[in-house]
């Protein structure tokens, strides 16, 4: 009973801090790996969600998509079953951890001096690990469940070794750990650190020595190590390096990343021990000074060489260096050009920080010691309550970490974006961008969205193309880019030049169905009708249910005199987008003049009641209205259509017809 008590009050503090999360939106990589990954889409057949897209966060990462999948199945975009999902996850790691260091600590290593205590010493230390602000980036920031998931997998593994060691009959527990440690291999490469720390633990604390507990536990450990071999393949599907985001790609150089990480991992303990400023995006920064960069360099190395010292002479102290070292070196290792330090990362390795300092304090204070570390527990919850609240809108976290991290380029792109999607705030989102270029003249992202915007400002249509070409050019061998271009180019009359951007975009995605329709859109308008329908009907084989491609096709075939089939084609971009007001006017202009007048005048009608401020359709129905002989009510349409776009020479001519003939 006591023991569920403890487990309750983790459960039900880590609820407290983190019941503010339910509503935060999705954020950066959420985007790709939520909003537009389609592999979650469906949960069953679970083949389909077992094969995330390459180029997102979960990558290679079956189990974590296949959780996202759950979610999907149950609130499709909506994020709050996926921050519920996430806080369950977090509950279940504390309560896991409470269990570990509960067992560690009755253990013959440890009962000695802390036997005694230590149900209430374990507790404290679950409850600050599940309340410390340093978790927060990995519970609350959505698609880092990666990192969570594979860190209750990772734990799970050790508690059901522990548990085995206990009991007489451990095959059930010995299976339990070997499952645990597939899904987390299926979660996180982080992983493949497992089977090496769970066999230190039982070293240190179960069997005494690595030869009694190979002997004891051999089969155990093999089985533990060829749980990696479905990781291997996993990561060989990426391309050896997570499609460009990990690896020695040459994206940067390993010397620099390395020092960098001397900087993360000092980094990591400072916030640890003070959690502040905390940082949602560190960018791509990279410590290129070994002047600058010694001091990180001197202490990380430092604790280092103690942590291997303290394996010999202090075993239960060298574990801790372990856990904290071996979790963080596959990211400390292994360059990852997008993101040189992530706080997520600690996630694992904060338990060690917390026990060594939690058992530091118990030594000295004993019972009052426990009650301090109580108090704190209390006030990191507080406060991670409070940096939660820092998530609660996209204009926030990316305000606050541009305020701490005025040199990252991503993060004032990443304001840039939010800002340009306010209304009235089109200069401060061009700032942003600008204040990105200037960090890094050569920042794709910048370019594209700075000329996205600018596309839709009066007389910038050059300097946006201007921007547009730049990206392509650092970017040559991505589609995106080269759509974008086309876009830019196509609006701006240089046709040619478009299509050869969109020609380049399939070259290099022939899966990129937006830019063959808009290629196919193109050759129509220049003549090439035939060729254009091929490139619709191309795209619409990749997306059928891409509601503009409908409509270009539509478009085409009417073009091409083939009206029943154009109809047939509205439909579907209507059923794709019921508020597609360019859909409906057509539609309703071919059936009036098919002599469906009836159902043509309602569906151009339709149309205005999606979009009052679209002129062509007022124009339809005062055109329509002029054949029912309504006049008055079509002189009101055309005399709407000029309040809309002054000086329409469709909706003048009209007006002076009308009167031409009263």
């Amino acid at each position: 009973m006591v023991i569920f008590s403890a487990a309750l009050l983790i459960a039900v503090t880590a609820v407290f801090a983190y019941r503010n999360t339910l509503n935060v939106p999705l954020v950066l990589d959420d985007g790709p790996s939520i909003a537009g990954n389609q592999s979650i889409h469906k949960l069953w057949p679970l083949w389909g969600a077992l094969h995330p897209p390459l180029g997102t966060t979960v990558s290679g990462r079956p189990v974590a998509n296949l959780t996202l999948a759950l979610n999907y199945s149950i609130s499709g975009t909506e994020v709050w079953s996926y921050h519920a999902l996430n806080l369950l996850i977090h509950c279940l790691s504390g309560i896991v951890l409470f269990g570990i260091v509960r067992r560690t600590l009755l253990g013959p290593c440890m009962s000695g001096r802390f036997g005694s205590d230590s149900l209430p010493l374990a507790l404290v230390i679950a409850l600050i690990w599940i309340l410390h602000p340093l978790q927060t980036e990995a519970v609350t920031y959505t698609v880092q469940r990666v990192e969570s998931l594979m860190g209750f997998f990772y734990l799970m593994t050790l508690y059901c070794v522990i548990r085995a060691a206990e009991t007489t009959s451990p095959r059930v527990w010995q299976g339990c750990a070997l499952a645990a440690c597939l899904l987390g291999m299926g979660t996180k490469e982080v992983m493949a650190s497992a089977p090496f720390v769970v066999f230190f633990y039982d070293r240190t604390f179960l069997a005494g020595s690595f030869r009694k507990a190979w002997a004891m536990r051999r089969g155990l450990y093999l089985g533990l190590a060829a749980t990696g071999l479905p990781l291997v393949l996993l990561v060989e599907g990426t391309g050896w390096n997570r499609q460009g985001s990990a690896g020695f790609t040459g994206l940067l150089s390993a010397e620099s990343y390395w020092l960098t990480q001397s900087e993360a991992i000092v980094r990591y303990l400072s916030l640890s021990l003070w959690p502040t400023p905390l940082i949602f995006d560190y960018g791509t920064h990279l410590t290129g000074d070994l002047a600058k960069a010694m001091p990180f360099v001197l202490i990380v190395t430092f604790l280092f060489l103690f942590g291997l010292f303290a394996l010999w002479r202090r075993a239960a102290l060298g574990f801790l260096a372990i856990w904290f070292f071996a979790i963080l070196g596959p990211t400390s290792l292994i360059p990852v050009p997008t993101q040189t330090i992530a706080e997520h990362r600690m996630y694992l390795p904060l338990a060690a920080v917390v026990t060594l300092v939690a058992l530091g304090v118990y030594g000295v204070g004993r019972r009052w010691g426990i009650a301090l570390l109580g108090a704190a527990a209390l006030a990191l919850g507080v406060l991670s309550y409070g940096r939660n609240e820092v998530y609660r809108s996209e204009l926030t976290l990316w305000s606050d970490t541009v305020v701490k991290r005025p040199e990252s380029e991503r993060a004032h792109c990443s304001l840039g974006l939010v800002l340009s999607s306010m209304p009235g705030r089109t200069s401060e989102a061009l700032l942003e961008y600008y204040a990105a270029l200037k960090i890094s003249p050569y920042y794709a992202d910048a370019h594209t969205n700075l000329g996205i915007l600018l596309e839709d400002l009066p007389g910038r249509m050059d300097e946006a193309i201007q921007h547009l070409r730049e990206a392509a050019r650092i970017l040559p061998n991505q589609a995106e880019p080269h759509y974008n271009l086309g876009v830019a180019l196509g609006r701006s009359g240089h046709l040619e030049e478009a299509c050869a951007e969109y020609e380049t975009a399939v070259r290099l995605d022939p899966g990129d169905y937006a830019a063959l329709a808009n290629l196919g859109v193109l050759l129509c308008g220049d003549g090439l009708t035939g060729k254009g329908i091929e490139r619709l009907e191309a795209a619409l084989r990749i997306k059928p249910d891409y509601a503009q491609g409908q409509f270009g096709l539509g478009n085409a075939l009417v073009q091409s005199g083939k009206v029943n089939e154009a109809l047939r084609h509205y439909g579907e971009a209507l059923k794709d987008r019921p508020d597609f007001a360019e859909a409906s006017n057509n539609m309703g202009i071919i059936l009036y003049r098919m002599g469906s007048t009836r159902q043509g005048l309602e569906r151009i009608e339709a149309a205005i009641r999606m979009r009052p401020d679209y002129p062509q359709a007022h124009f339809s129905r005062g055109a329509a209205l002029i054949q029912e002989g309504r006049q008055a009510e079509a002189v009101s349409e055309f005399e709407e259509v000029l309040r809309l776009k002054p000086d329409d020479p469709g909706a003048l001519r009209m007006l002076e017809l009308i009167r031409t003939v009263k």
